[in-house]
């Protein structure tokens, strides 16, 4: 296993995805979509082929219109129910404290209460630049939320390292022009085109100084230490 092209790179910021990088919610979504669904007498939806599109785009695509307004709302209204076993996934709050200073924000298809409830139950600590569905006209696939967190970094998306679990995810940040490196949380490793892909962000850490921001795989980091 290694970090391929990222290796030699020098990065102005990272940019990671929300659930299914640093935080586990699948069980709660799983939960969560199979509520709603019972209540709109719909037959159960592979909830991982719509992973990392905002809610709304899932439902637009099986609620009729005159219908979909309160449909949102009812989905959010069963995902703010469902927090209480939303915790962080291994590896991130080490990879996140390892940036220290250095530039780097959350893109998700979250709402601002959705993503700062789940954050919370996570007990995680984010950086201070949160990008979420609400401040962008287009959510993932479309590249507009990394470009927009590349924005408020002040830094250029060509160079911003994405950190993903989702194809769809991972199209966008390809899309916004940014490196990736995706972790196997939620998708087969086979499924995930990024330029490098880990296991989880317990694999890596940062290194920034005055030139940039550096990935290292831990035993690098480590000085080949265990």
């Amino acid at each position: 296993m290694g970090l391929g092209q990222l290796t030699d790179e020098v990065f102005e910021a990272v940019i990671f995805d929300l659930d299914g990088t640093l935080i586990d919610s699948t069980p709660a979504v799983m939960r969560a979509w199979s509520a709603w669904e019972n209540e709109y007498g719909l037959a159960p939806m592979d909830m991982l082929r719509h992973h990392g599109v905002p809610s709304a785009s899932v439902v637009r695509a099986v609620i009729p219109e005159h219908l979909q307004e309160a449909a949102m709302r009812r989905i959010t209204e069963i995902e703010m129910a469902n927090l209480h076993d939303v915790v962080v996934l291994p590896g991130a709050v080490e990879a996140l404290a390892s940036l220290g200073t250095a530039k780097n924000a959350i893109a998700t298809s979250c709402t601002v209460p959705l993503a700062e409830a789940r954050i919370a139950a996570a007990q995680l600590v984010p950086p201070s630049v949160l990008v979420t569905v609400d401040d962008v006209t287009h959510g993932k696939p479309h590249p507009e939320p990394f470009l927009e967190a590349a924005r408020r970094l002040g830094a250029d998306p060509r160079r911003c390292l994405v950190v993903e679990d989702a194809p769809k995810g991972l199209e966008a940040a390809r899309a916004a022009g940014c490196f990736t490196l995706a972790v196997v949380t939620t998708t087969p490793r086979e499924a995930l085109r990024a330029a490098a892909v880990v296991t989880d962000l317990s694999e890596i850490r940062f290194d920034g100084d005055q030139e940039g921001i550096r990935v290292r795989l831990v035993e690098q980091a480590n000085g080949g230490r265990d």
